[in-house]
């Protein structure tokens, strides 16, 4: 059953957005729980953790479209030309219609894309998902879709959309995988969503970035060998393979790639950033807006800003190139 300790460990900051929240989603499970067969814990979890994900545990609870001119034309490259985009930036409504309308049953012309853009705990976005959800929870969602964020229908409008998008079933089977992939049609974030489950830590996870290994090796591997619980030997912060060890994997394989011969050379800053390399700026829009699309933007954002701060960072040690590659 959903309490309102879980709700204040699991979205601290869930009123910020919207007064009372926390309080109304708690109000109304029972009914909604009833209504809609969540009927165990392990369903209420499976649902809240993507709950949690797609508008950032209450935070992001509208679609956030204050663009820039640049963002505009790698998010959304098929619909803004770089003169509309310069026309368009930092006017959320105009964006909105640009972007949503003449798809997701959004009538070109309109304001449906404004009017439709994502909303609640799913994000519903679109007048499709709209009319969808209002047939399924009675509400008058089309004429007023801010009802979607209301208190005391936040939580049904959300379990709905989780059930319409055929959720319960893999929910039931304790199948995240595909409840994720229902939901938002990707598994991206999948690893955090079920960590949100567990009031944000786990004694069996630990996350581990790239990014902080390369710039404090030594005691980001103490860390890691304290999580598996082992003792710690200085042979472990050397990380270049030997001579040996490379040799047999050759033999093993057959060959000899370029990710093989970098294992025999010592950790270097030269590789963080590279995965923006092979995508590229052009490429990198449209991932980001499918993303998006996908109600993945929570996650992208999230991921975008810790290695931001990881470059600045980097960037106060002397990692100056690191900086040039920040996503």
């Amino acid at each position: 059953m959903l309490t309102l300790a879980t709700m204040v460990k699991l979205w601290p900051h869930g009123n910020d957005k919207i007064a009372g929240l926390r309080e109304g989603m708690v109000a109304s499970a029972p009914a909604v729980f009833a209504k809609f067969d969540f009927n165990s814990d392990l369903v209420i979890a499976q649902a809240m953790a993507q709950f949690s994900h797609e508008c950032g545990a209450g935070t992001e609870v509208i679609e956030n479209l204050n663009y820039r001119a640049e963002q505009l034309v790698r998010q959304w490259p098929s619909h803004f030309t770089p003169a509309q985009a310069l026309q368009m930036q930092h006017k959320p409504r105009l964006i909105a219609d640009q972007a949503y309308n003449g798809r997701m049953g959004n009538a070109a012309g309109s304001d449906d894309g404004w009017t439709f853009r994502g909303r609640g705990a799913a994000q519903t976005t679109g007048r499709e998902g709209y009319e969808r959800l209002a047939k399924a929870t009675g509400l008058d969602l089309v004429h007023f879709p801010d009802l979607v964020n209301d208190p005391l229908r936040f939580l049904e409008c959300g379990v709905a959309d989780f059930v319409l998008c055929g959720c319960l079933p893999f929910a039931k089977a304790d199948d995240v995988l595909n409840v994720t992939r229902r939901l938002n049609g990707g598994t991206v974030g999948l690893a955090r969503d079920w960590l949100s489950t567990q009031g944000g830590g786990h004694p069996a996870y630990h996350e581990l970035r790239y990014e902080r290994l390369v710039l404090a090796p030594e005691a980001t591997m103490r860390e890691v060998v304290v999580f598996l619980g082992e003792a710690w030997e200085p042979e472990i912060a050397r990380f270049e393979g030997r001579p040996q060890d490379l040799e047999r994997v050759q033999r093993a394989t057959g060959k000899l790639s370029s990710t093989l011969k970098r294992l025999a050379t010592p950790l270097t800053d030269s590789r963080i950033g590279i995965w923006r390399s092979p995508i590229g700026e052009e490429r990198w829009g449209p991932v980001q807006a499918e993303l998006e699309r996908r109600g993945r933007g929570a996650l992208v954002r999230s991921l975008t800003s810790e290695t931001d701060a990881i470059c600045a960072e980097a960037a106060e040690m002397g990692y100056a190139g690191l900086v040039e590659r920040s996503p």
